[in-house]
């Protein structure tokens, strides 16, 4: 699986772009705010349907235009295929040049891996962050999730709604009944994806990070979460009724769960050194990576923001050396030195991103 190529139209600070790929290494440098990351940015929305940096679909729109598009033309083992998303009013997306009729279809069409400076620290900052690993990766792999995900968080919201009425209003307490039902129905089925991936990855990280430290850390992962069955959810959802009207939220579910590390048995939240943090993320993307080539038979695309930096030359010949045969979209500040010579290198400025031709090499 690769990206051949991406037309960006009134994207970010791109008015009229188009990039084409190399199957292997594509080196993104210069200078910062010049535009690397809004690359990587466009080929994330492609794969998941939304961005992994704007709240709001309108905040990739070019600050003087009023509408946004992005064609990528991608090939898999057994076709190739075309993404469209129009940005305006609204989203529309198109496959293969065929309107989809709803954003969950875009999921599974490229898969992606993606390092971004703020995963250094997922485990210092809030569960929110880390749970989304999970549901990033389980979307693409498994569609259905993000319908259900979604709906939770529909049914959430309807719930927390009705607990204000409750309070300010007087209204009925027992009509949270309906939505208590339906946050378990919904619960239930996220929490047994929740539980299968993250098996997936403890059958992977112990491996991996012992490769990466040299043997020197073990590495365990965990799951939280206050779900155990259907009927046990709505017993605490009841049971809890009394404080979540006082507060105006639900206190309890699937949307508190979270995702615990440990290193040699200690919490890296609390004990663990930046370089710990760096190579837990490192662990668990790459078990990510493995997994969507177990699930799909094909090397995701590897997009890494600013990453590569972050290693000595040594640990950045050893970590490609882990993901052979995978595309891999690289942006960073100064050009990377690299042995493998399939590779692609733009140098990105005012607002385009240049190439000029020397040795055979693209710069």
């Amino acid at each position: 699986m690769y990206i051949k190529s991406i037309k960006l139209s009134n994207f970010r600070n791109y008015i009229n772009q188009k990039i084409e790929f190399d199957k292997n290494i594509n080196i993104f440098y210069g200078n910062n705010a010049q535009g690397k990351t809004n690359i990587l940015e466009a080929i994330y929305m492609c794969a998941i349907g939304k961005s992994y940096r704007a709240s709001k679909d309108k905040e990739v729109i070019n600050i003087s235009k009023e509408f946004s598009e992005i064609e990528l033309d991608y090939s898999k083992k057994d076709r190739d295929g075309k993404i469209k998303i129009d940005l305006n009013d609204k989203k529309q997306i198109s496959l293969n040049d065929i309107r989809a009729k709803k954003m969950s279809e875009i999921l599974g069409n490229i898969n992606i891996v993606l390092f971004s400076p703020d995963d250094i620290n997922v485990f210092k900052d809030g569960p929110s962050k880390r749970r989304r690993i999970l549901d990033v990766m389980i979307s693409q792999l498994r569609p259905a999730y993000l319908y259900n995900l979604n709906m939770y968080q529909k049914t959430l919201e309807q719930r927390n709604n009705y607990l204000k009425q409750i309070k300010y209003e007087n209204k009925k307490e027992e009509l949270l009944e309906i939505w208590e039902e339906k946050l378990a129905d919904y619960a239930e089925i996220i929490n047994e994806y929740r539980k299968e991936f993250v098996e997936k990855i403890k059958e992977k990280i112990v491996n991996i990070h012992k490769k990466i430290t040299k043997d020197k850390e073990e590495i365990r992962i965990e799951y939280i979460s206050d779900f155990k069955d259907k009927e046990q959810f709505i017993k605490i959802l009841k049971q809890n009724r009394r404080i979540d009207i006082i507060r105006g939220y639900t206190g309890n579910g699937i949307h508190r769960d979270d995702l615990k590390l440990y290193i040699d048995d200690k919490d890296i939240e609390i004990y663990g050194s930046q370089g710990q943090h760096r190579s837990a993320i490192l662990s668990i993307k790459l078990s990510e990576l493995e997994i969507i080539k177990d699930e799909t038979e094909e090397n995701p695309i590897l997009l890494l923001d600013d990453f590569m930096s972050e290693l000595d030359k040594i640990r950045r010949e050893n970590f490609l050396e882990e993901v052979e045969d995978t595309q891999i979209i690289i942006t960073c500040t100064d050009k990377l030195e690299l042995k493998n010579e399939n590779k692609k290198i733009f140098f990105v400025e005012n607002r385009k991103s240049k190439r000029r031709k020397k040795h055979l090499i693209f710069y």
